[in-house]
Formats: structure tokens, sequence, C-alpha cells
């Protein structure tokens, strides 16, 4: 947590209301977004999901310099929390990237026609895509999506057979802010970035969003709920605190 700091007068001179710039991080530069906030007392700084971004709220008024001395007052904080994520998070032949938690090598075959699909070679996994070399992040995208839904859709079946509750639909989107969502009308909405992730992960977020379905909020009922459906609950929501955001570093476009 940051020092709070005072805020100023509404005359204070020099007051912004909302800015975009670059911020060097290092050998990094990043956008940087700032935002006047009136009910806020203090500056916060937020990493935006996969470290492609930064945002700053700050209270109304405050001075252009004060908000230039926190920054660089943190570059070191920042410096160490970027170092997590990849300085290029483009995909390329050669390459890496995991599918349920296990790296596949990236091998382009060049064949316009050619499916992704994941094989072992010489006891190796190995992730063959086919195409333009240009297209490689989109189609390993669609790769990855079908993958997702694949294993979403009976674990959700599974868990929402085991409360006695419908399932409206499970739909898969590239979402930055939340890993699922569900709706009061039993519509689940998973990002399939977490295919990516080891499969007791994937388990957890699919007995997570079906949860939802009997209890709409995060109270002690439903992550006993959730610990029920998925025994390995606690483990999984570490595993995302400590290695979702490098799944969201990763640049499909």
């Amino acid at each position: 947590m940051f020092p709070a700091l005072k805020k100023p007068l509404p005359t204070a001179p020099e007051a912004l209301r909302s800015t975009e710039r670059n911020l060097t991080i290092g050998d990094r530069v990043l956008p940087l977004t700032v935002r006047e906030n009136s009910r806020a007392s203090r500056i916060t700084l937020r990493i935006e999901p996969g470290g492609r971004a930064l945002r700053l709220t700050v209270p109304t008024g405050l001075k252009r310099t004060e908000i230039d001395d926190f920054l660089i007052r943190h570059q070191g904080w920042l410096m160490t929390k970027m170092a997590k994520f990849p300085a290029s998070g483009h995909l390329h032949h050669g390459g890496f990237v995991s599918l349920r938690g296990v790296p596949y090598q990236i091998a382009h075959t060049g064949m316009l026609r050619g499916l992704t699909e994941a094989v072992m070679v010489d006891g190796e996994p190995v992730l063959r895509v086919g195409g333009l070399e240009d297209h490689l992040g989109r189609r390993i995208a669609a790769f990855l999506k079908k993958q997702a839904r694949l294993d979403l859709e009976p674990l959700v079946a599974r868990h929402a057979a085991t409360i006695g509750r419908p399932v409206r639909s499970v739909t898969m989107k590239d979402t930055r802010s939340r890993w699922g969502s569900c709706s009061w009308e039993g519509n689940l909405s998973f990002s399939w970035r977490i295919v990516m992730a080891p499969p007791e992960v994937i388990d957890y977020l699919a007995a997570h969003e079906v949860a939802h379905l009997k209890e709409m909020n995060h109270g002690p009922k439903f992550w006993a709920l959730c610990r029920s459906l998925c025994p390995a609950t606690e483990n999984a929501r570490k595993w995302l605190k400590q290695h979702g955001s490098q799944l969201h570093a990763i640049d499909f476009s």
C-alpha cells in the first residue's frame, strides 16, 4: 500500500484533469493513464493485467510535480513488479506457450491449410501451427479458445449437476479484469486463457462460477460450496495470484 497524500485545495495550480503519457520503467516504455477522482484521498497505482500498461488514480487537483515525485519514488517497486512479465509477449516459431500447465514449443509448419495441433515429437510437447506466419498468434488463440471450451463445458455441467442448478449458456471471452463471471440468468463466461493453467486451476474456475449459481456473493457459504466442488480451491487461487498476470501478458495479436 502506498503512503497517503493529502488532498490539495481545489485552487492548486497545475491541476490535471486526465492525461495519458508514456513512462519508462528500466528498459520498458509503458503507457500511463492518470485519472482524477474526487473521492480519492491518496494516489493509487495499478499495473494492468499482463503488465501492458499502468493506471494512476489521483485526488482532484493534484499537482503534476507531486505525481512525478510519486512515480520517481516508486520506480524500484515498479521494476520489481514488472520483472515477472516477459519483455515481449509476442508468440513466435521456436517459442513456448502453455496448454493445461504444460509448455509446448511452437512449430510453424508453413502449411497454409495446416491445422493447429498439440503433439508429442521425440517425447517433447510441440504445438504445430499452420497458416501464414503473421497469423501465428491468432491461430494459437483460436486453438486455445477451442480447447478451453472442451475443458470447461464438461466441468461446468458436472458441477452444476452436483448443486442441482441449471446453466443457460457458457461463453469464452478474452477478459482482462476477471477470469469468469456468472449472471442471475445462469449465463457463465470464462476467459479462454485459463486453459494455459494446470487442470486443477481450470477446474477451480469452473467450480467458482458454478457456485455463484447458488451463492451470488463471496461469503463463507460461497467459499464452502466452492471447496466442496473443487478441493484444490486454495492451491488454485494461489496459482492464479502468482501466475495469472503472466497469462494475460501473452500477446496473440
